[in-house]
């Protein structure tokens, strides 16, 4: 019977280092979520089945969860050099030339960015070129929480949830 609780609180400890869990971070592995990737400057591609995308991996290290949160936004502009603006995704635009819509799903591999609308997207080039968008993933422990009541974040407000995650500026990952 000693021998079994030994070995019960190794296992035990072991799960615990590999898993610390206070109000803001996750740690798996030596990553510690949440997670910040930008993709800079891209362009999107027609495919001829999909329409126009962006197609890109997650880094071999992140394993995203089926129950994780991902968030995307696409840089529409800026207020000053040191003052972006982040638009949450799923995004209508409502241009003269028409609607123009941005979407995006993913996968615990990759992720695709998906630009559509009801008219020639190239027409309007500076919509579907030179694009930059961030990728948050959220760990299920802290999107929990949110729905839980216990913190509330406006998702749409990328600043806010940088702030409410406490994810340092420097920290953010080019993924190109």
């Amino acid at each position: 019977m000693k021998k079994l609780t030994l070995i019960v609180a190794f296992i035990g400890m072991v799960t615990l280092q590999a898993c610390s869990n206070d109000t803001e971070t996750v740690v798996v592995d030596n990553t510690v979520y949440p997670q910040v990737y930008e993709l800079r400057n891209v362009n999107f591609g027609l495919d001829p089945n999909e329409g126009y995308l962006i197609r890109q991996d997650f880094p071999s290290n992140i394993e995203v969860l089926q129950q994780d949160v991902v968030l995307m936004y696409r840089l529409s502009g800026t207020v000053d050099s040191n003052t972006p603006i982040w638009q949450q995704i799923p995004r209508t635009l409502f241009l003269p030339e028409g609607e123009l819509d941005y979407d995006f799903d993913f996968t615990k591999f990759d992720f695709s960015i998906y630009a559509g609308g009801t008219y020639d997207l190239a027409l309007t080039p500076t919509y579907i070129n030179n694009e930059t968008f961030r990728i948050v993933i959220i760990p299920t422990v802290f999107a929990n929480k949110v729905a839980a009541g216990t913190k509330t974040v406006d998702y749409s407000n990328y600043e806010e949830v940088i702030k409410a995650l406490k994810i340092d500026a420097t920290a953010i990952q080019r993924l190109n």
